[in-house]
């Protein structure tokens, strides 16, 4: 959607923010007639985005314009040792090359790579620095598909989750967005509503003035936590427990919904068996809660009408995070709360989204590659594994060791767990690196080849969301500075630099926008979805009004959406399982239980470092996007740099609010100043995740971070961390392993 008025030399443009956040908000950008973008704001039509931006985005011009955006593709230098470099400087370790230049070397590098070690030996390492359709899986996946390249299991951010989402559900569905402003109670689990979902906010504010009661579940005191009616800082790793616990009280109440239990579930009789064993006590011991604060939460969910629970990634990111989420998913389950409109869950509503993937990613040109088959597959959340023992180590079964890492969409210096082995596994001289990017980051540092990426103001993309149920298309608003090009341009160039001839690879964005709809047509202009849910979207009417709600969404005041409330669900049984059978069929407890994480203070590894650490996200930042911008450092400069601690751990080693402090477990460490206040629980301290060459001794929080793996989903456990904090004169000539 693009307007101008006679007497104006501006356009509006609309587009949609790409970054990884699930309100997928609707941006309107004002573009002067010199093409260049003066103004962005919230599109006041679309219900979720209702005309306002986050922090983050409503400064995203900065973003656009910086002065230290990559614009052209740069080569290393000859001699030039891979490694950390001086903020402001990095150039002076690149020269400059023409795009030409660029993919022809690269292609010849992979050609040569997936000749002497084979194409596996080939990881592309991407995630959702977009999340947009074509930007996030696309063209690249064709590419490496067709090549043979490794595929890369993407489980860092919300595998687990969406695992143990559909154990219980079989999709990913939710309550909508907009339904939150209806409920009693909104119980937050995990949920940092206020500082990374902002735009439901405005739901719950709604639902408070009627009278709701807000409940927030998080070890840390978070923005959301602060504004909560009761705030529940449990500690890390617990949720499982309280979720039992909850069920136990409902349970031996009778608060259980029987009719609705009878209808749609499989498996309360063993569930609640099951509940038995977690009294309020036993749950209280684990939790750092009070039994009678146990036996209030269970109630007060249970009997408030309707009850929405919001749950986000974070419960699911220790190392039975996957149990947890699905556990707590369970309860509206028990309660029956998806009866009510206002009431039931969400996690995520990306499972409603029918895109067809098949013809956006092709899989089947992996026939064609030299494998003749689909290659192997590698986990994101161990890539310090991968470019280390698979990196420099003998062939393993799976497949040969890695020579070359394509990155994009992601900065893997800065966020993969265990940072000190991945950056090791980069630094290696044999290592071929390229990295797709628009700013010099923590992996550019490491990298060969650095190529100029586009914003999403820059080029064209079709989106979903995991926050609401609008299909949304983004337009391109501006021309991309200097040379960036997007995603899809850069694999379609580099197959036709590889010598791949088939015609898929020539697609142009608006093709692949009708295939990603599967569009079907007669004039070949227009027609209609064939996705289910999406019949009635056409490309040329997302043209006309930017964004469409998705069938079931058409009509919500006459016809709400209440998922989980009628038929059958995707899951073997056709109900809501209590009781898994795809667990137990691979043999797996196919009930809930609480197992206390091995990095926690029930752990072996306690006695050596006795602290629990959360290595938490800015609310600033996208992950690590953004933090290079001053605006949104100074937005950050209260927790910059600190770590948070609970008084009654910092007396006892003698620090005092503004000591440095060092951090330390067997991984690494890094140097902080402490911040003593009431945001974590005794044993607990936190800090936030930052690129790590802008911190004193240029590592961050992964630095302590494992590669070991959730109970469902193989995903990464950034939340299941010991440490032990002293201030640096009592460690004095110390090193971790790690290093």
């Amino acid at each position: 959607m693009t307007a101008a008025t006679p007497t104006a030399p501006f356009r509006i443009v609309h587009t949609v923010c790409s970054h990884d956040c699930p309100d997928s908000c609707a941006v309107l950008v004002t573009v002067n007639e010199e093409g260049r973008a003066v103004k962005v704001e919230g599109d006041p039509s679309q219900p979720v985005t209702q005309g306002f931006l986050c922090g983050k985005v409503a400064k995203y011009l900065d973003r656009v314009y910086a002065p230290e955006r990559i614009l052209y593709p740069l080569k290393r230098k000859p001699g030039v040792a891979k490694g950390p470099l001086v903020r402001g400087r990095e150039h002076e370790a690149f020269e400059r090359v023409s795009w030409d230049e660029a993919l022809y070397a690269i292609a010849a590098r992979l050609k040569e790579t997936a000749d002497r070690y084979g194409p596996e030996s080939i990881l592309p390492y991407s995630y959702a620095g977009t999340i947009g359709v074509l930007g996030f899986g696309s063209m690249d996946r064709r590419f490496f598909h067709r090549l043979g390249a490794s595929q890369l299991d993407r489980t860092i951010c919300s595998e687990a989750g969406g695992v143990a989402w559909n154990l219980v559900y079989g999709k990913k569905l939710g309550m909508p967005t907009e339904d939150f402003r209806l409920a009693k109670l909104v119980l937050a689990w995990g949920a940092n509503i206020h500082g990374n979902n902002v735009h439901l906010w405005p739901m719950i504010e709604k639902a408070r003035r009627a009278g709701a009661r807000l409940i927030v579940i998080d070890p840390y005191r978070t923005r959301t936590a602060a504004l909560a009616d009761w705030h529940i800082a449990i500690r890390p790793g617990t949720d499982a427990a309280l979720a039992l616990g909850m069920m136990h009280v409902i349970f031996n109440e009778g608060l259980e919904d029987r009719d609705y239990i009878a209808a749609m579930t499989h498996g309360a009789t063993e569930l609640a068996e099951r509940a038995r064993e977690y009294t309020p006590e036993r749950v209280a011991a684990w939790t750092g809660m009070t039994a009678s604060e146990v036996e209030r939460l269970a109630r007060e969910y249970a009997t408030t009408r309707p009850a929405a629970l919001r749950m986000n990634y974070g419960v699911q990111r220790s190392e039975n995070g996957g149990t947890a989420a699905r556990t707590i998913a369970m309860l509206p389950a028990l309660t029956g709360a998806w009866k009510y409109r206002g009431g039931g869950a969400q996690l995520s509503t990306s499972g409603a989204f029918a895109w067809n993937k098949k013809a956006l990613e092709r899989p089947d040109l992996a026939l064609a590659s030299p494998l003749g088959r689909l290659a192997r597959v590698v986990n994101m959340s161990t890539l310090g594994l991968a470019l280390t023992e698979l990196g420099q180590g003998a062939q393993s079964e799976d497949g040969p060791p890695v020579h070359a890492l394509f990155v994009y969409n992601s900065n893997p210096g800065a966020v993969a767990p265990n940072q000190n082995a991945v950056r090791r596994g980069m630094m290696r001289p044999d290592l071929f690196t390229v990295v797709h990017e628009q700013f010099f980051t923590d992996t550019t540092d490491y990298a060969d080849y650095v190529l100029p990426a586009t914003t999403f103001l820059e080029h064209t993309d079709i989106q979903g969301a995991y926050g609401h149920y609008f299909v949304q298309l983004s337009n391109q608003a501006i021309e991309p500075p200097g040379e960036a090009r997007p995603n899809v341009w850069l694999f379609g160039q580099l197959a036709k630099r590889m010598g791949f001839t088939e015609e898929c690879f020539r697609d142009t964005p608006e093709e692949m926008i009708k295939q990603a709809l599967s569009i079907s047509t007669e004039n070949g202009t227009n027609g209609h979805s064939t996705n289910a849910g999406m019949e009635h979207i056409t490309l040329e009417d997302l043209k006309q009004q930017g964004h469409i709600p998705l069938g079931f969404h058409l009509d919500p005041e006459r016809r709400p959406f209440l998922p989980n409330t009628t038929g059958t669900v995707p899951t073997p049984s056709g109900k809501i399982e209590f009781y898994s059978e795809v667990l137990a069929a691979q043999g797996q407890d196919p009930l809930p239980a609480f197992v206390p994480p091995f990095e926690s203070r029930w752990g072996e590894g306690a006695k050596n470092y006795p602290l629990e650490f959360l290595s938490r996200k800015a609310d600033n930042y996208m992950n690590s996007t953004f933090a290079n911008l001053d605006g949104h450092r100074k937005m950050e400069a209260r927790t910059s740099g600190r770590l948070e601690m609970h008084r009654q751990d910092a007396e006892p080693r003698g620090i005092a609010d503004g000591d440095p402090v060092r951090i330390w477990n067997d991984r690494g460490s890094l140097t902080l100043t402490a911040l003593v206040n009431d945001s974590v629980p005794e044993g607990v301290v936190a800090a936030r995740l930052d690129w790590a060459k802008l911190q004193p001794d240029q590592v961050n929080v992964n630095a302590l971070t494992s590669e070991r793996l959730t109970d469902l989903g193989a995903g990464a456990t950034f939340y299941s961390v010991l440490v032990e904090v002293a201030k640096p004169e009592q460690r004095r000539g110390w090193e971790p392993s790690g290093h």
